[in-house]
């Protein structure tokens, strides 16, 4: 779609870029494509506990789904490392579709999810090299230092999660005062609730 701006006789055309269209039109199908990439990323972290702590696998074995058939994404730290960026990135492109009181919840997942994907980065990197932080023998995030890998993986991912699930809720349902500032088609009941601000 291009904005066009009529000049004389002469009409120049600016495009609309890719981040205004994820955040605008395109906001809706963006986030659900996104949510999808993250609701598979917890099913990974969900198969892996379920492998350490129903099936009773010994941990370096709870790979998680893809683990068991592509081993090499587990020991090489690509799989979560991947998920780490591209939810690290969704959140970034994202974010400016979020108005009102679902933004600071939208932000506050992109800030721990930062932290995370720093954590990831560590993993990633020793896994590489095979040059091992804090005298340990596998690779070793800071946080492991303090809480096993299996169980500190489902804490960042629960506490990156929930911010974005309240962020989601205020979006999909905005107050009348905030309908005006979305420019996307994600608000459910919108046209009712722009009648009854206006």
């Amino acid at each position: 779609m291009t904005h066009v701006v009529s000049v004389g006789s002469l009409e120049s055309a600016s495009p609309v870029s890719l981040s205004e269209r994820l955040n605008t039109r395109w906001h809706e199908r963006a986030l659900q494509l996104f949510m999808g990439i993250v609701l598979f990323h917890w099913l990974e972290h969900i198969v892996q506990a379920y492998q350490a702590f129903i099936l009773h696998w010994p941990r370096q074995m709870a790979m998680g789904l893809m683990g068991m058939y592509y081993p090499w994404l587990m020991r090489t730290e690509t799989l979560h490392y991947g998920f780490a960026v591209v939810m690290l990135v969704g959140l970034w492109a994202l974010r400016k579709g979020f108005t009102g009181r679902s933004h600071p919840w939208w932000m506050i997942a992109f800030w721990i999810q930062f932290w995370h994907h720093i954590e990831h980065g560590l993993l990633f990197y020793q896994a590489l090299s095979h040059h091992y932080l804090f005298g340990g023998t596998v690779p070793t995030s800071i946080g492991q230092i303090w809480i096993p890998r299996i169980e500190l993986h489902l804490f960042y991912n629960f506490i990156v999660f929930t911010p974005m699930v309240i962020a989601m809720y205020f979006h999909m349902y905005p107050s009348a005062t905030e309908v005006p500032s979305i420019a996307c088609s994600c608000a459910r009941h919108r046209d009712r609730l722009i009648q009854a601000a206006a």
